[in-house]
């Protein structure tokens, strides 16, 4: 019993560690339409937080409309999403050094293209700077129940991205 505690606290300080300084650079949300969304999860023992914007559907075209197709977006609203990982990870099968990363997406019809920037602290995606890009990889959406409010969650090994009828995600494994 001892043991798991101990890992148990260990878990909740690498939480915090990864994640803790990040949440308070997406500030109070109170005046905000997008209100702040975060999950934070172990995922193969890895320790995964996700901070974003949780923009809603509110009677408008999302995709192809409000999320244009084929071009960067900041995967959620105001400053740019962010996902931190505190060990190195395979994401999709490709390695991906632990740290805080912007979490942008090029949606498309078909296909998706996930990314992973080392600059994290953006608003929105009006500075993004492919050369900082520390890994891309494809994916494809799934058409999925409708969802009002953009909203990230775990299931089982992969991170999934829901919003209006669709769903987006990316499996994360410890590296090593």
């Amino acid at each position: 019993m001892r043991g798991s505690r101990r890992i148990v606290l260990m878990f909740l300080v690498s939480l915090t560690a990864a994640a803790g300084a990040s949440w308070a650079e997406r500030g109070n949300d109170v005046d905000r339409k997008s209100k702040n969304g975060e999950l934070r999860e172990l995922v193969d023992g890895v320790a995964v937080a996700l901070e974003y914007g949780r923009p809603k559907v509110k009677d408008r075209k999302i995709w192809g409309g409000l999320v244009p197709w084929d071009q960067v977006w900041r995967t959620g609203a105001d400053e740019a999403t962010t996902v931190s990982f505190d060990r190195d990870v395979r994401i999709q099968g490709e390695t991906l050094s632990a740290g805080r990363y912007a979490f942008f997406t090029v949606p498309g019809m078909d296909s998706w293209t996930l990314v992973f920037n080392k600059t994290p602290d953006q608003w929105g995606a009006f500075s993004y700077d492919e050369s900082e890009d520390a890994l891309r990889v494809e994916v494809t959406p799934v058409a999925a129940d409708y969802v009002e409010e953009l909203t990230f969650g775990i299931e089982g090994n992969a991170v999934v991205l829901r919003w209006e009828k669709l769903a987006v995600s990316f499996g994360v494994e410890a590296d090593g």
